[in-house]
């Protein structure tokens, strides 16, 4: 065999690299989301024109509706004068934008004070390299305790933190996206998914049982275990799949700086010290704040976690925020970056100025979604396959399998888990209860097929955002190039979070605190 054909691609890779390559083919990002948008409106149109429409029970105002929803047209006046007039507000709401543009003055900070540099270069000094992924990949699933801060905050230092151990940042940048979203119902801890889904499904039990309450621990055992497996399966995907397919990192075709890996000063380690203690007094500081039963940081039923959101939650960015700001302050005065004020503010000023991309493409992509709201089609797609499921009779672990393809499937149509819920739960709760399946059943199966395709998946708001960060490494990376790169990790997360999840079922396990799979309990 001569070496040309030794070093072919195999058929795997040169199907991610056509997907690649075509993907990126397509107009530029912004152009793409704003085609995107364009198809949208004609596609509503026609659709109204047809009278497209689709029936069933939709919670409105935490009570039960039956609803018919008909696709809305955005070429009448009424449609016109919405996309003239919410243009701004689609912007300005946007979900990823503030909390992005927060989040990127406490990192800029950190970053341009030298504080991220040190901590890469103490990170590699201490940390085994064979470690770096399962504890980026592991990283990224924790993450989502804090909600979405993950997003903004750990997968732009995945790629930092792969750069800095000689590998390619694009990898490191997949491994915390597979984390943080691929994972995004998985941990170890209660996050703040748990109890607004439980909210929904609660609406939806009362259907069939007024009296059952649903358990914001309900799916804890089984996602605990889920931890786990996803760090597993993020490690081998990157580790074998993603990183040999992407090859040798090229920095002529980035943006980024090259990360001294010097060994670390005297004065650096000074400044790490003085970093260190700032983070522990502040940190400290906010969790004697959350200890009061009337704490400011409480919701007002006098939780830290639960419904509705408490002051801690809402403000979670902006104490990450915080947490990366001071301590880059007190290593800057500590070795000397900041020597004088407008250090700090021209450290802001530079991270806001590299955010020009995001915030064009933020626009033309805030429109799209917003219009696919207001036109219900998605909502349509999804009480369509909903009536298809009633139609079906099943046994158990078919009847899963099913709906959580489904629900990865009404996923890439649709980026927000509770507005999915909120329209699946009404049909498939009640459903899966008559059959004898717990509520809470019914709940992580969606979950699981809900995360899956977070990475793939346009709809994700925080997909511009994602391009946005590759594209310090890759100039050239687009869509075509995120969705290659992370197609691996969503085919293996379903797959095999689904056969593990069918494991757990066969071995009639209970999948929650005193929560088993069967309705009634038994």
């Amino acid at each position: 065999m001569t070496k040309k054909q030794t070093n072919k691609p195999s058929l795997y890779n040169r199907w991610l690299n056509g997907i690649e390559k075509v993907g990126n083919s397509l107009p530029h990002p912004i152009a793409l989301f704003a085609v995107f948008a364009g198809a949208i409106v004609v596609i509503s149109a026609i659709c109204a024109i047809l009278g497209v429409s689709a029936t069933g029970e939709l919670i409105s105002g935490g009570e039960l509706k039956e609803t018919t929803v008909t696709a809305v047209s955005l070429l009448t006046p009424e449609g016109l004068s919405y996309m003239l007039t919410s243009a701004i507000n689609n912007f300005t709401t946007y979900a990823p934008l503030g909390m992005v543009l927060v989040a990127m003055l406490g990192v800029g900070v950190a970053e341009q004070s030298g504080l991220i540099n040190a901590l890469l270069k103490q990170t590699v000094k201490v940390t085994p390299a064979k470690l770096i992924t399962p504890v980026v990949v592991f990283l990224g699933v924790m993450s989502n305790i804090a909600s979405d801060a993950g997003y903004v905050i750990l997968i732009p230092l995945g790629a930092m933190i792969f750069r800095a151990y000689g590998r390619h940042p694009m990898a490191g940048l997949a491994a915390a996206f597979a984390g943080v979203s691929g994972g995004f119902s998985a941990n170890l801890l209660i996050g703040t998914l748990d109890p607004l889904l439980v909210g929904i499904t609660q609406t939806a039990v009362s259907i069939i049982d007024p009296s059952y309450q649903v358990s914001v621990m309900g799916n804890y055992f089984f996602l605990v275990a889920s931890t786990f497996l996803i760090t597993i399966l993020g490690t081998f995907i990157t580790d074998k799949v993603v990183e040999p397919r992407l090859g040798k990192y090229d920095a002529t075709a980035a943006d980024d700086e090259d990360l001294s890996l010097t060994t670390i000063t005297d004065k650096e380690r000074k400044g790490l010290r003085n970093a260190g203690i700032v983070a522990l007094l502040f940190v400290a500081v906010v969790v004697i704040s959350c200890i009061p039963a009337d704490s400011f940081m409480r919701n007002e039923n006098g939780q830290i976690f639960g419904s509705p959101a408490s002051p801690f939650v809402n403000g979670i960015v902006v104490l990450i925020t915080l947490l990366f700001m001071l301590p880059g302050i007190a290593y800057g005065k500590t070795v000397g970056t900041f020597t004088k004020q407008d250090g700090v503010c021209n450290a802001m000023s530079k991270s806001m100025s590299s955010m020009g991309s995001f915030l064009a493409l933020a626009f033309v992509s805030a429109q799209f979604i917003n219009y696919f709201n207001y036109t219900k089609l998605g909502t349509i797609l999804a009480l369509a396959g909903a009536s298809f499921f009633k139609s079906i009779n099943i046994g158990l672990i078919p009847l899963m399998i099913i709906f959580i393809l489904f629900s990865a499937f009404m996923n890439l149509f649709m980026g927000s888990a509770s507005a999915k819920w909120n329209i699946l739960a009404p049909v498939f709760v009640p459903m899966f209860m008559l059959l004898g399946y717990s509520p809470e059943l019914c709940q992580l199966a969606y979950r699981i097929g809900d995360s899956s395709t977070n990475i793939i998946t346009p709809m994700m708001t925080y997909f511009a955002v994602i391009i946005t960060f590759a594209q310090r490494y890759d100039k050239k990376a687009g869509i075509g190039t995120i969705t290659a790169t992370m197609i691996p990790y969503s085919v293996a997360f379903l797959v095999c979070w689904t056969l593990f999840f069918a494991a757990w079922i066969l071995l009639g396990l209970p999948i929650g605190v005193g929560t088993g799979l069967f309705y009634p309990a038994v």
